[in-house]
């Protein structure tokens, strides 16, 4: 794709200045230049690295990052937290050493201790979310993408979110990028194997990548075995010079075993046990996906149109402690066959407006999702009787627009609104007695205002005031035992204000990002402690303050080797990492989450996340690829798992060390040591009303770990 959303206003500026300085000037004093220009990408449908790096930064007047894959690629690569760890604002636990993990961003999903919530996780543009809202992490295959975007709050617009967190797109290798073979194989601690083996090509005017994927680890914990299979792969066709079409096929075959929560007693005692409810009845989250998806982009200099559509089967067997027949909508074994359809219709213009640059969204997206759902009693790990069939219909359609105009060269006002309509539909098919079959319906307007200034060439500051709206899921509107139908709740609504800045100056890089939400009917699923959630409610108005920072600093140049400059002259990372350095990588996190004066927790803390959370890496670095140094995780203070404010989870403090070496072709390979002092922790916890050290709460860290990788590129 040609990198037109951020280059084409200064290219045309660039353009400008040249013919007046031309026209003033005598031919005989012309000087000379020398103009240099990045080559256009080689796919419209999926921008390169650098070319939607520029594109974001240059209008988005809030929290946005994008993740280079290569960087999380140096070490163990299995889940998202490996992905995502320094992923600005982004907060992210597994819950035992899984693929599943308490992910979060400005306190969203804070209620949610199982699967996803409050974001909206994307594969190439296209929601993996299934139409209620929910998400699974096994979908998501970290070394299949080329790069990761983040887009926190109410900056994530531009995809039709309504989420609090925002929204994390995972975007994938093609033909052109990827290697013509590739083969990487990592292996550590709890008898933990990883295998991958992908290739890709271009062949004229096309393109093909496919990856296949398996994973298999026994876990820190008892019960805690995981395998998955996971295939992906896109193939992209150049129609024309300004249409491009790409198909992306996805399968997921994934098992996993739930350990659960242990007392705190349990936590400090034998952190690697499982919990024996969870044991006895042969807990387990089991599914298969099929995913079929097409990205179609028409594109010149000003004008793009965009059409994304995707077709999802998902198949799902999710054993679960059982209530008894008694209790229609208790867990026991959840049996679920999903089909969701979805599209997105986007246009984007880089036209002037009243002679001043602009860039105007306009994106019309609507997904459907039809589920059977079918409940049986679980008898000792074993499926009993049906106690409930029901079919689960949930329809979203989102308007969004948006607009950058630029008052000056360098300060831009961002205008943005959307308008959103959810539908849930439960029908109950089978009836035990009356039927329950209930439908609720959701509207919603979210506008925006935001302010964007270019105060340095490398230097943003940026504010902005939204709104946000979020309905719930089928797993807040159903009740795991004890109420049939549909519980009555109302959508979730914000409003937030964010300022921050970001750029980098010599030596130093950053992203810093302060915000203040108020909150109203946010969704809580209360907890039954060593079980499960049971019922979500409506609570007050709360609160979540907040800041994100990211510091990266070059402590030392040209340790062993000495940088030499550019055909330009310039020295440093900027002029392609010449020489070795000490790199410092520093991400932290400030959550003041609480009640606003509710009646019964007043202005209590909310339970579930650290209030201050720190994770360093620093990080000696040879210009040949080899890399060596040590990593921290920091919770420096305990933290509630109960509205009541009446347990806490202690702080903790990790200690790792990798050293590896990289290079685009030949060997590559990582050893990564985790935990390095064996410490007990938790590493996230269940939220609660209210807990007592017999509460079933806590989900363990893993212990120290070891893995190791080599990887081959042809």
């Amino acid at each position: 794709m040609k990198p037109f959303l951020c280059l084409w206003p200064f290219a045309g500026l660039l353009t400008f200045t040249s013919l007046s300085a031309q026209t003033a000037a005598p031919s005989s004093t012309l000087p000379e230049v020398l103009v240099t220009a990045r080559p256009p990408d080689p796919s419209r449908t999926v921008p390169s690295l650098e070319t939607r790096r520029q594109e974001l930064l240059a209008s988005t007047p809030g929290g946005v990052a994008v993740v280079d894959a290569e960087d999380y690629k140096r070490g163990r690569s299995t889940t998202l937290k490996d992905a995502l760890d320094f992923a600005p604002g982004v907060f992210i636990q597994p819950r035992f050493g899984a693929e599943e993990s308490r992910v979060s961003i400005r306190g969203s999903g804070i209620q949610r201790t199982f699967h996803g919530r409050g974001l909206k996780l994307m594969q190439d543009g296209s929601p993996l979310n299934l139409a209620d809202g929910g998400f699974d992490m096994q979908a998501v295959e970290p070394l299949s993408a080329r790069y990761i975007e983040v887009f926190r709050g109410a900056n994530a617009l531009q995809f039709g979110s309504t989420t609090l967190g925002g929204a994390i797109n995972f975007v994938s290798l093609t033909g052109h990028e990827a290697a013509s073979l590739q083969a990487r194989f990592e292996a550590g601690s709890f008898g933990s194997y990883r295998g991958q083996l992908s290739s890709g090509g271009v062949f004229g005017d096309s393109d093909v990548y496919a990856s296949y994927s398996y994973n298999e680890t026994n876990g820190y914990r008892d019960h805690a075995r995981q395998d998955s299979q996971r295939v992906f792969a896109n193939f992209g066709q150049r129609l024309s010079e300004s249409v491009e079409t790409r198909f992306y096929v996805t399968y997921v075959r994934t098992d996993s075993q739930l350990p659960g929560s242990l007392t705190l007693r349990q936590l400090e005692r034998r952190p690697d046990m499982a919990n024996p409810g969870n044991v006895r009845f042969n807990q387990k989250r089991d599914f298969e996906l099929f995913r079929l998806a097409n990205r179609t982009v028409w594109s010149d200099d000003i004008h793009r149109l965009t059409l994304s559509t995707f077709w999802s089967w998902k198949d799902l067997d999710h054993p679960l402690i059982s209530f008894g027949p008694g209790f229609r909508l208790g867990p026991g074994v959840i049996d679920q066959l999903s089909n969701d359809l979805g599209m997105d219709l986007r246009y984007d213009s880089l036209a002037d407006l009243a002679g001043h640059r602009n860039q105007f969204t306009v994106g019309l997206g609507h997904v459907y999702g039809l589920t059977q759902d079918n409940r049986f009693a679980n008898v000792l790990g074993q499926r009993g009787g049906r106690t409930a069939e029901n079919q689960l219909t949930a329809t979203n359609l989102d308007l969004y627009v948006q607009d950058t105009f630029h008052l000056t060269d360098t300060l831009a006002v961002v205008l943005g609104a959307q308008g959103s309509y959810a539908d849930r539909d439960f029908d109950e098919q089978r009836r035990f007695g009356s039927d329950n079959s209930d439908r609720q319906e959701y509207w919603g307007f979210s506008p925006k205002l935001g302010l964007l200034w270019d105060a340095a060439p490398e230097v943003q500051f940026f504010a902005n005031l939204s709104r946000s709206f979020e309905p719930p899921s089928f797993g807040e509107l159903t009740a795991l035992g004890g109420t049939p139908g549909l519980i009555d709740l109302q959508a979730q609504r914000g409003t937030s204000l964010e300022i921050g800045t970001r750029g980098s100056h010599g030596r130093v890089r950053w992203d810093v990002a302060w915000y203040y939400t108020w909150l109203d009917n946010e969704l809580f699923a209360l907890g039954v402690p060593g079980v499960s959630a049971t019922q979500t409610v409506n609570a007050g108005r709360t609160i979540r303050h907040g800041v994100e920072a990211l510091l990266d600093f070059d402590l030392v140049r040209g340790l062993f080797t000495s940088e030499r400059p550019d055909a330009a002259g310039r020295q440093g990372t900027e002029a392609g990492r010449a020489g070795d350095r000490l790199f410092l990588r520093q991400f932290y996190l400030f959550n003041d989450f609480h009640f606003d004066g509710d009646p019964v927790f007043a202005n209590n803390e909310l339970p579930g996340i650290p209030r201050h959370f720190y994770r360093a890496e620093l990080l000696y670095e040879h210009p040949s690829g080899f890399y060596a140094g040590p990593n921290v995780e920091w919770a420096p203070q305990s933290y509630f798992v109960d509205l009541a404010n009446t347990l806490e989870a202690d702080g903790y403090a990790l200690l790792g060390f990798k050293l590896g070496y990289r290079t685009r072709k030949g060997l590559s390979f990582f050893v990564e040591a985790k935990n390095l002092t064996d410490a007990t922790y938790a590493a996230t916890t269940g939220v609660v009303t209210t807990a007592t050290p017999a509460s079933a709460v806590f989900f363990p860290g893993d212990g120290r770990a070891l893995f190791a990788g080599i990887e081959w590129k042809w």
